[in-house]
């Protein structure tokens, strides 16, 4: 007769072993691994497309991407620290103080450490970030909905018309893994995390607001006992770092512009943003319509669907704060009265509003969906090298 634990006397059962920290991550890689593969080969492409029309068109792919626009202020910041102006044609002044610094500092670190110079270290930041941003979205979507519906969430992301801009030296990868890890955080109930990974999104863009009151909304939940149960100090330890980076950045901001609470809000009006309702973004559509009608009705369905979707995750009954994330996003990108032109980029890290189409494509046959990721991917290959030649910034 075989004997087991319990047949000698003083023996206890063995409990099972929990798995490591490090066999945990590399589970969590191989069952994420269909994500991340899919969202690297449609990078690759992407990036394939705009060095061979950037060989055509003889100019430097790598300056596209590292060297133009917004990567340069961060190269500025770098390099010279927060004492750069610029004056517009209009008589504008435009202060390097509009651009959070978290990226910057990034760049920095890894330039003292490697050969990287701070552009380069900027490109790096975005691949490794835009990564752990898949990464984050996955694990999100796939605690709720499944790992199809989390493959193709991070599919939908990879392949935005915009999507090249995950690969620019730009701070949207960056943020975006930050928000998507903090959310993750906030529903699983690990709210020092939660708030820790807010406070650094809050370093990296003004919308870091969206992810400071994402975890109080979670917060709010766990404490009326309707949200992940966690232990009240735990809780508040997340409220209050949630807002640190932000809040911080801005009072100082505010404090060398001699105006405290709108010293940063002043930098920000030079460069033409502001919150105005949607009253400029509506003009502006209105203006697009009557001049250029294909154009002006293509936006206006645009914004239409952004809407429609945030509604079907309402009624899909996304948890409370992803809800509050997207609708931050959604709101601050659509009712700001900036460069129109980046309103698209603006709206990449509310990626929540992709979970309703992932979840309904989830339900399609394999062709199906092999066949609308390879149009996507294709399309968004060839927009983001002809947006990329163009003369404005995205």
């Amino acid at each position: 007769m075989t004997l087991t634990p319990t047949d000698v006397p003083g023996a206890r059962p063995r409990q099972p072993t929990r798995p490591t920290a490090g066999r945990a991550v590399v589970a969590a890689l191989r069952h994420a691994a269909p994500a991340l593969a899919a969202y690297v080969a449609i990078k690759a492409l992407g990036l394939a497309v705009l060095f061979l029309w950037a060989h055509f068109a003889d100019r430097s792919a790598h300056r596209l991407l590292a060297e133009r626009w917004d990567s340069l202020w961060y190269v500025r910041v770098v390099e010279h620290g927060y004492d750069f102006t610029l004056t517009a044609p209009d008589g504008r002044v435009l202060s390097d103080l509009a651009f959070f610094p978290l990226l910057p500092w990034l760049e920095e670190g890894l330039s003292a450490i490697t050969p990287l110079g701070p552009a380069d270290a900027g490109l790096a930041v975005s691949a490794v970030a835009s990564l752990a941003a898949a990464w984050g979205i996955f694990r999100l979507v796939d605690l709720f909905y499944g790992r199809r519906a989390g493959v193709l969430t991070v599919v939908l992301w990879g392949a935005l018309p915009v999507g090249i801009v995950q690969s620019m030296a730009y701070s949207e990868s960056l943020f975006t893994a930050l928000a998507a890890w903090s959310l993750y955080a906030v529903v699983r109930g690990h709210w020092p995390a939660a708030g820790l990974l807010a406070s650094f999104a809050g370093l990296t863009r003004p919308v870091g607001l969206a992810v400071a009151a994402a975890v109080w909304a979670g917060a709010y939940l766990a404490l009326r006992g309707t949200g992940p149960r966690a232990d009240r100090p735990r809780i508040l330890t997340g409220v209050l770092l949630a807002p640190l980076g932000a809040a911080g950045y801005v009072l100082w901001v505010g404090i060398r512009e001699g105006s405290p609470l709108f010293g940063y809000l002043d930098v920000q009006g030079a460069w033409g943003n502001g919150f105005d309702g949607g009253l400029a973004f509506a003009r502006f559509i209105g203006e697009l319509i009557v001049d250029t009608p294909p154009a002006g009705v293509a936006l206006a369905a645009g914004t239409v669907a952004l809407l429609w979707l945030y509604t079907r995750g309402i009624r899909q009954g996304q948890p409370v704060p992803l809800l509050v994330y997207s609708g931050i996003v959604l709101t601050l990108a659509l009712c700001s009265s900036g460069y129109f032109g980046s309103k698209p980029r603006l709206l990449m890290p509310a990626f929540p509003l992709l979970i309703p189409a992932a979840v309904a494509l989830a339900r399609a046959k394999a062709p199906v969906v092999w066949s609308v990721a390879g149009l996507l991917s294709a399309v968004a290959a060839v927009y983001g090298a002809f947006w990329l030649h163009g003369s404005g910034p995205p």
